[in-house]
Formats: C-alpha cells, structure tokens, sequence
C-alpha cells in the first residue's frame, strides 16, 4: 500500500471515520486497512494523528451472545476483587495499590477520622 492520504483536523471528507466515530454508528472496520489519516498540529511537538477508515467498507458490530456477556461480567469481577482479601471492593482495584484501600492502608480504617 501506497502513501496514506493526510487530511487536517476536522477537514476529512465525508466517508471516512474514526473507530470512534464508527462505533457510535453501529459499525467496525471488519479488518479493512486504515484509509487515510488525520493530523492535529500541535506546537513543539508531533501533530495527533487519528487513523480514518471507510464508511461503506464497515461492517455492522457483532452482538453480544450470553457467554460474551458472562466472560465480561467474570472480567469485571475480576478487576473489582482483592487479592488479599478476596472480597469485593465495590470498585476496580486501582492498579497503584494491587488491592483495595483497606487492605493497603489498614491503621487508616481502623482509626477514626480526626478533624
């Protein structure tokens, strides 16, 4: 393949879109090539480039069977249990800490809060 086409910011022509922008019509690229691409100019730096695909060429998303929805629930599950404790946090274990806040600071929540 040849030179991508380059188009500046928010000047690409219609028929091109982002995954992003596919994704919010319903569409995937459906393994076609990157078509051309958009460049955002930034001062003292490399411009942003975002890569577009074609619209008529993109496929509609695939649906979420049952066990695709399982495998995502599981996965969340997951990120939401501590590795200590094995409890659910209630949130997604931050991965600064490796486990949920009462374990990595636990004289904080035992005491309580002063003024």
């Amino acid at each position: 393949m040849g030179a991508l086409p380059v188009f500046r910011w928010r000047l690409a022509p219609d028929g091109y879109a982002t995954r992003r922008q596919l994704r919010a019509r319903g569409l995937r690229p459906g393994g076609q090539d990157v078509a051309a691409q958009l460049e955002r100019p930034r001062r003292r730096r490399p411009p942003l480039v975002a890569y577009l695909y074609r619209v008529d060429l993109a496929k509609p998303v695939r649906p979420m069977t049952p066990a695709r929805w399982a495998a995502l629930a599981a996965a969340n599950r997951a990120r939401r249990t501590c590795p200590e404790c094995q409890r659910d946090a209630g949130y997604v274990i931050p991965a600064a800490l490796g486990m949920c806040v009462t374990c990595a600071y636990p004289e904080s929540s035992d005491s309580p809060r002063s003024a």
